[in-house]
């Protein structure tokens, strides 16, 4: 299957601001908003807090939907809510991420495996607003290994699942 899609932001964090930090406050580093981003099969973003994390990591790289942070501000009541608070690497437009889970695809030519959820924490409660780790469930995002490496650009580009062709 290919269909279009626009990459709409690419964050990158040099470290953790929630990560392994339960019972501790929240770091304090900043979600970089990038025109393109460097990915590496088997190591992630390169600058990004978990670039080279650990072997065969299941969060390489997470996606964030576009429609899902635009409903976020409507049902959150946060209109000055900004995408990087969610601290997802990619802020997609057009995908429906739930169905990448267990998929190989391509985005912008560069081949991915969609993991799992990227489940939301208790964080996001004090990151985005009260009741937001809740009302995130099931949308949370897409968590996934980066399978070849390249460039990741924000603009339009195609997604194609299920095949390992290289587009974009």
């Amino acid at each position: 299957m290919n269909a279009a899609a626009v990459i709409r932001h690419l964050f990158i964090s040099p470290g953790h601001n929630f990560f392994g930090r339960h019972g501790q406050t929240a770091g304090a580093h900043a979600a970089v908003d990038k025109p393109a981003v460097r990915v590496r099969a088997g190591w992630g973003i390169e600058g990004d807090r978990f670039f080279g994390y650990r072997p065969d990591y299941n969060g390489q790289i997470t996606f964030f939907a576009w429609e899902v942070f635009l409903a976020a501000r409507a049902a959150l009541v946060v209109p000055a809510l900004r995408p990087e608070v969610f601290r997802r690497n990619v802020l997609v437009e057009g995908i429906h991420l739930p169905d990448l889970i267990g998929a190989r695809f391509t985005l912008g030519g560069i081949e991915f495996e969609g993991m799992g959820e990227a489940k939301p924490c208790h964080w996001m409660n004090a990151a985005v607003a009260p009741g937001a780790e809740e009302w995130l469930r099931g949308r949370g995002g897409l968590r996934a290994k980066v399978l070849s490496d390249g460039e990741l650009a924000a603009g339009v580009t195609e997604l194609c699942v299920g095949g390992l062709l290289a587009l974009g």
